[in-house]
């Protein structure tokens, strides 16, 4: 099966697709860790792989940027492609005062400004939340590998430069951890297919401080958070 964004045929991606934004962070991925990877899709430069990690059978793909596009590409991941887990692996900027640059952020819900429940029609809001399922194993491997995390709430926004200059520290009263682009309207598509999915991200700014990675660090270096998705994929 071809879709307008995925040329990939039916039976290329693995049970589980580890998503992060950033096409070259996905070329990185299954260069780096993964046997045997094979390029499956590449439409607009949305490279999806395919290999193994430890002898599980293991795919990559990209997402872009914001929900729109993570939105088109997990519904047709869950929904044209047979995918049970998406596993977002991103950065993120840190609001909760005690995250440092490299932390890492494991997504428990999302909340968002995001008008993207709308199509559902429900009587009331809805609360994206992950699938336990995947967040119980990634708490798990992250005690193992005795990383720096934190679990919690993440705001998924829809706008980077926001006008509303207070908006992250209206957030930060309220305990959300981080913001990020893409987890709230993951979290949806999962909720809707039956699907399971799970946002893990490094920190890779605190804007309400003023520092940040270069962008080379973000695509190469975050591999505490890679190698925990990995650990953790079916």
């Amino acid at each position: 099966m071809s879709t307008a964004h995925n040329t990939a045929d039916i039976g290329d991606f693995a049970k589980t697709v580890l998503m992060p934004g950033d096409p070259l962070r996905a070329k990185f991925i299954a260069e780096t860790f993964l046997e045997d990877a094979k390029l499956v899709n590449n439409v607009r430069g949305i490279q999806g792989y395919t290999g193994y990690y430890k002898g599980k059978r293991i795919s990559v793909m990209a997402s872009g940027m914001g929900m729109p596009s993570i939105g088109i590409y997990s519904y047709e991941l869950f929904n044209m492609y047979g995918v049970e887990n998406i596993i977002r692996i991103g950065s993120a900027g840190a609001i909760h005062k005690d995250l440092q640059l490299r932390s890492i952020v494991i997504g428990q819900g999302a909340c968002t400004n995001s008008n993207y429940a709308a199509q559902y029609k429900l009587p009331g809001t809805y609360a994206p939340i992950a699938s336990f399922k995947l967040l119980r194993k990634a708490v798990e491997q992250a005690e193992k590998m005795n990383l720096d995390y934190m679990v919690g709430n993440v705001y998924s926004s829809d706008t980077f430069y926001d006008d509303y200059e207070g908006s992250l520290t209206d957030w930060q009263k309220m305990g959300v951890l981080a913001v990020e682009m893409e987890s709230a309207a993951l979290y949806m598509n999962a909720a809707r297919a039956g699907k399971n999915a799970l946002c893990i991200c490094t920190i890779s700014d605190r804007p309400l401080v003023g520092d940040g990675c270069t962008p080379e660090e973000r695509q190469n270096t975050f591999t505490q958070m890679m190698e925990l998705a990995l650990e953790i994929a079916e």
